[in-house]
């Protein structure tokens, strides 16, 4: 057994094909006449956004129009002023297109790939599958093509692009390996949006597999059976069935309000990266949107975003969710984030150094044009403002400052906005965690951010494999922190929610149920499987097994005792 990222829930049983990718190596060389070679580039951009537009034609067709909206990416990528003229320059100064391409998309997948926030890494997925599709067609090569797949084929490669699954046949393909990738990449939501099961960041799975082998994909718990017993086969296809059962089933909570098993009500609400994900969010049956990343887009544009700009992006959720909550974080951009326009410097440590908040408040004029398009949103839904990284009062005080100084502004202007629009916090570091009674005077509301929480608690950075059994919301410390900042939360009669991957942990809801939990933030295709179990659990059944939990002492041991109570 082979075990990796659980990627895309569901049992996959087949045969694999493991797709090969072409060899893209070349020997550098100076070209005859540099305008041809400007020619040659200038033609495979062409090309590559031509077959990326029939991609998102059909993927609009297979997986609907927000789906097939990740692959804009790409075309972005290709077209970019910036990275078009640097490879032109090079070009002029020497090089062959082939280098040229290669050593500006290098750079960009090296800026991505050191960013602190995973959706940010993962960005750099879609930079070197840019940098293949050129590089393909001017060496005149073909990438890899899993649009004419056998029935029942379970796909296996080293890496899965974004355009290979844009061509995956989805009736012929009965799970996805890769040796890379994590739950939050292009692939991984799109291998989600097409239901196929996968499992990525399997080590040298495809030294492993040969095409023809028989495998099991267990897509919920991140699990690979290469060749396996008759008596796993037998095991694997009875969870198969329960699967397909199960996820039939949970349909029956489609339009229910979301309570506990002795009905007490709470909210389960979507996290989401940008306006279109809004309509996803609604399809999956959300109560509204309890993370709404900001900074998607200042990362998708080549200069700052006007204020109109941004209060189009704001208005739409806003009116997409009709009245229910969205909460938008602030710019949380930083040192580790090198957006051009922002003039950000580098850090021997960007994860603790000048970003989100602080870069912000040392930026007022232009965090004012993000919180006046934040007011002005607000006017057409129930918008609230998340600060994000705060570590003490004086932060969200500044804050709270800044929006006073908006208000006027819009009063002056004649502009409507809700006068009573609620401005919260992001708790996500160890600081936040031990000064929460304070911050929630303060505060209208709290949203606890576990991917990080964990990180800071821990000491321990989820990306580095040698630290990663560290990573691990179970931990005690991390247990007593989420427990300190709810109860103190609660206490001050304000909203406490989470946004971080553990909201949607099914092994945790009846902890985050006795910790009294108000709102739950979770991936769109996880909302009703959040309110399925939100619903198995009573106050008195969650209080009496964390408890228990409580006082354990290691993480192994209290996500034992958590699985053994699982319902």
């Amino acid at each position: 057994m082979y075990e990796g990222v659980n990627a895309s829930d569901g049992i996959g049983i087949g045969v694999a094909r493991v797709a090969v990718e072409p060899d893209l190596s070349f020997t550098p060389h100076a070209p005859e006449d540099a305008g041809d070679e400007k020619q040659r580039y200038s033609a495979a951009v062409a090309k590559f956004v031509e077959q990326t537009n029939a991609q998102i034609e059909r993927m609009t067709e297979t997986v609907g129009e927000e789906a097939a909206a990740i692959m804009g990416a790409h075309i972005e990528f290709a077209e970019d002023e910036g990275i078009v003229e640097m490879v032109n320059s090079s070009i002029e100064a020497g090089m062959c297109a082939e280098q040229a391409v290669s050593e500006a998309y290098d750079m960009y997948y090296n800026m991505f790939s050191n960013m602190e926030d995973e959706l940010f890494r993962e960005r750099a997925a879609d930079v070197a599958d840019v940098k293949t599709g050129l590089l393909a067609d001017l060496l005149g090569k073909e990438v890899v093509d899993l649009s004419t797949l056998p029935e029942n084929s379970v796909v296996v490669v080293h890496e899965l692009t974004p355009s290979m699954t844009a061509d995956i046949d989805k009736d012929n393909v009965a799970a996805i390996v890769t040796e890379t990738g994590g739950r939050t990449s292009h692939s991984a939501i799109i291998a989600r949006a097409l239901e196929i099961p996968a499992v990525l960041s399997v080590a040298d799975i495809t030294k492993v597999v040969k095409s023809g082998d028989m495998v099991i994909v267990d897509g919920s718990r991140g699990r690979v059976l290469v060749n396996p017993a008759d008596n796993d086969l037998t095991h694997y296809r009875t969870k198969a069935k329960q699967f397909a059962e199960e996820k039939l089933a949970l349909e029956a909570y489609r339009g229910k309000e979301t309570v506990t098993g002795d009905g007490e009500k709470v909210l389960l609400v979507a996290n989401i990266g940008n306006p279109d994900d809004a309509n996803v969010a609604a399809e999956h049956d959300c109560e509204g949107v309890g993370l709404f990343r900001s900074e998607f887009l200042f990362m998708g544009a080549k200069e700052l975003p006007s204020e109109d700009d941004q209060f189009a992006a704001y208005q739409k959720v806003a009116l997409r969710m009709k009245n229910q909550p969205v909460i938008i974080r602030t710019l949380d951009v930083g040192g580790d984030k090198e957006i051009p326009y922002l003039n950000l410097c580098q850090e021997e440590n960007p994860f603790m150094g000048y970003r989100a908040v602080r870069y912000c408040l040392n930026n007022p004029d232009q965090y004012k044009v993000q919180l006046t398009a934040l007011l002005r949103a607000s006017a057409f839904g129930d918008i609230k403002i998340m600060v994000p990284l705060v570590t003490n009062i004086d932060e969200i005080r500044q804050v709270k400052a800044l929006v006073e100084e908006c208000k006027a502004d819009l009063d002056a202007r004649g502009v409507a906005y809700n006068k009573d629009i609620e401005v919260g916090t992001m708790i996500e570091t160890p600081a936040a965690s031990l000064i929460a009674d304070d911050l929630a005077a303060e505060c209208d509301f709290f949203s606890i951010g576990t991917n990080d929480l964990i990180g800071y608690t821990m000491c321990a950075d989820r990306g580095n494999d040698r630290v990663a059994y560290l990573y691990d919301v179970y931990q005690p410390a991390v247990l007593r922190s989420l427990k300190r900042i709810i109860e103190e939360g609660n206490k001050a009669g304000i909203m406490v929610g989470m946004c971080g991957e553990a909201a949607a942990d099914p092994l945790l809801i009846p902890v985050l149920i006795s910790f009294g939990l108000g709102e739950y933030s979770v991936a769109a295709p996880s909302i009703l499987r959040t309110r399925r179990i939100i619903s198995e659990w009573t106050k008195a059944e969650a209080d009496a097994l964390t408890e228990k939990v409580m006082k354990l002492k290691t993480a192994a041991e209290v996500k034992a005792m958590l699985q053994a109570a699982a319902r």
